[in-house]
């Protein structure tokens, strides 16, 4: 026996509808979510850069710091004189460059009086290019003068490895 179609009987449901319209909403929202992972290129800076970024500050502040104070006048002279690339565990593999320095801890470059960098130790110059970045927090201690208006208590050392 057939079944007999009622007077204005319909063929869709309001709840069909809603789950029609549901699945098409999530289909794009998922497409719209791969596009980017897809479109952009693969991160330059792998783990092993930023673990080597890792690996040389906790360095730096286990040699040149008690308490998170750190010794600026023998790191500015071991650094500073010879450059990062003469001090051994200190360089990158066997493409990676380094840079160290001593910021404030909005991100500008921690300065002498005579508006000089405290500490900017490299071993090729960096220019924004993509590098993995490791920071701590210390104190400063120095015979150097600083800047006027640099007399916060902390500044930021940051190391950056990149290829």
């Amino acid at each position: 026996m057939g079944h007999a179609s009622l007077p204005g009987a319909r063929g869709q449901t309001t709840q069909d509808f809603v789950v029609g319209i549901g699945v098409f909403l999530l289909a794009v929202a998922l497409v719209f979510a791969a596009i980017p992972s897809v479109a952009t290129p693969a991160d330059p800076v792998g783990d092993a850069e930023q673990g080597q970024a890792d690996r040389i500050a906790d360095r730096l502040v286990a040699e040149f710091a008690t308490h998170n104070e750190l010794d600026g006048d023998r790191l500015v002279d071991e650094l500073g004189a010879d450059g990062i690339g003469h001090r051994s565990g200190l360089e990158g593999g066997p493409t990676d460059e380094v840079s160290v320095r001593l910021e404030r801890l909005d991100g500008t470059t921690l300065e002498r009086a005579d508006e000089t960098p405290v500490l900017e130790a490299e071993t090729t110059p960096y220019e924004d290019q993509p590098a993995a970045s490791s920071g701590r927090i210390v104190a400063l201690d120095g015979s150097f003068e600083l800047e006027s208006g640099a007399d916060e208590p902390a500044s930021r050392l940051v190391v950056r490895v990149w290829k």
